[in-house]
């Protein structure tokens, strides 16, 4: 089996996933989006995993808490926000979470990574009140968790860029007990009202924190107030001295330079949020991407990255091959909604209502599935429209010589195939009216090697792509 961006399903919505290795399998955990919701993460927590030594092999793992779980939560009228999990001292595993618009840090456990977890309790002083709601205590937002020996850290904050009574993110250090503060919130980097001179300028904490260890150094991924890419801090301590490292990754591509400009979005970001993984010696960022024209349906996506001897990670590049051991293979019929570009000339860093960017507007290509959530539909692009284009990234492709598409709607004109977004048209896909899927091919003579896939479509009305072919 090939390994595919999104990883999961295409049915399925799991944003701000929190990869973790037990065992010898690695677990997501994330909130759980809902297809067309109104908000972010109105369903409950589910778990994904996959081998270790396979992460093509993703296995649905069922609903692991309820947002009726919650003691604060019992008539299910607020959601679940990104929780991260961690195995504490005593073996069993321990989900921490926040219910929105509530301040405090909520605690479940379980003695397995996947099985039903059961509400514990509250992170709390030894007093018995909790952290969030004490004078003095900043709201708590995001929870990141790291276990070394008998101490847990707990990382959390949300930080809006003109919010000056929030002063960055925090670590908060637990008893094994897995709840008890033993040392109260430290700030480990500056929000953005107070980061002159910082060295985060431009790239300052706004959410999502997540917290790794490799060697002797921390990693503090976030999300920055750009909002769509997550960037780096590093420190040889857990709760000190975290210098700015760089971004991660962006989900639309900005800051990428190496096949298109740096500010040209390839895709239609928002929000972030994910993880860092080591699994059979790589290492991966875990992140989501925006679907459906709006912010509130997002898929798991995930993309290698190499962490250099100094500490230093680029920025990892967009591709629909993200967790396969390197390039998909250049023949075979391929699903349109592992598109990792999708774009037109009319540009648009955002999605949905994210930061002025475009709003289920028919004019703007996007990704979508039929039926309701929960229905497993595979997902396809709409509304490519004249001077939509998609791109898939990469293929290792030997002797292509056709390629067909996969393709509904009233639309009279084509598809033109590249093999770069700017690059020379190497095919024309001619294109008939029809409201059922209808396969159109054209020859083609695509170069050996490693090669992007370009679809442009050129004319008028409006087509949908389901999948394409490569023979």
């Amino acid at each position: 089996m090939q390994a595919y961006n999104p990883y999961m399903p295409s049915w399925e919505y799991v944003p701000d996933g929190e990869p973790h290795v037990f065992g010898d399998r690695v677990y997501v955990y994330g909130s759980h989006d809902r297809f067309r919701g109104h908000v972010f993460c109105l369903n409950d927590y589910v778990c994904w995993s996959a081998p270790v030594d396979d992460l093509s092999a993703w296995r649905y793992e069922g609903v692991i808490y309820s947002r009726t779980d919650d003691p604060d939560n019992r008539d299910g009228k607020r959601c679940l926000y990104a929780p991260d999990v961690t195995q504490g001292p005593d073996g069993r595993f321990y989900l921490y979470y926040v219910v929105d618009r509530l301040d405090w840090v909520s605690v479940a456990v379980c003695d397995t990574p996947a099985g039903r977890y059961e509400f514990l309790g509250y992170v709390h002083d030894t007093a018995g009140n909790r952290l969030g709601e004490r004078e003095g205590d900043e709201p708590q937002f995001d929870p990141g968790v790291l276990t070394e020996g008998d101490k847990v850290y707990l990382y959390t904050g949300f930080c809006g860029a003109k919010d000056e009574s929030r002063h960055g993110p925090m670590v908060t250090v637990l008893d094994r007990d897995m709840l008890t503060i033993v040392q109260e919130p430290r700030f480990i980097m500056p929000s953005k009202p107070y980061s002159a001179g910082s060295g985060y300028e431009g790239h300052e904490f706004f959410e999502a924190s997540s917290i790794r260890k490799y060697g002797d150094l921390y990693y503090f991924v976030y999300s920055s107030v750009l909002m769509y890419e997550l960037c780096y801090a590093v420190s040889r301590y857990p709760d000190r001295d975290f210098r700015y490292g760089g971004v991660l990754i962006s989900n639309n591509d900005i800051g990428i330079d190496s096949y298109k400009p740096a500010d040209r979005p390839m895709y239609y970001g928002g929000n972030n949020h994910g993880g860092m993984l080591e699994a059979g010696g790589q290492h991966y960022i875990f992140y989501h991407r925006h679907t459906d024209g709006g912010n509130f349906s997002r898929q798991a996506m995930a993309e290698k990255i190499a962490l250099k001897e100094d500490g230093f990670i680029g920025q990892a590049e967009m591709t629909s091959c993200g967790l396969n051991p390197g390039p998909l293979k250049g023949k075979g019929t391929y699903p349109a909604y592992i598109a990792c570009n999708l774009f037109k000339d009319e540009q648009s860093v955002y999605t949905g209502n994210a930061g002025g960017g475009l709003w289920m507007d028919g004019n703007f290509p996007r990704i979508t599935q039929d039926g309701r959530d929960g229905d497993e539909e595979q997902g396809y692009i709409i509304n490519m429209t004249n001077t939509s284009a998609c791109g898939f990234k990469y293929f290792d492709c030997r002797g292509v010589k056709r390629i067909s598409v996969r393709v509904r709607g009233y639309a009279y004109g084509k598809f033109l195939l590249k093999t770069a977004w700017d690059g020379p048209v190497l095919a024309e896909i001619p294109l008939g009216y029809s409201n059922e899927w209808e396969d159109y091919a054209a020859e083609v003579s695509i170069p050996d090697g490693v090669q992007a896939i370009y679809l442009t479509y050129e004319g008028h009305g409006n087509a949908a792509l389901h999948s394409f072919t490569l023979e």
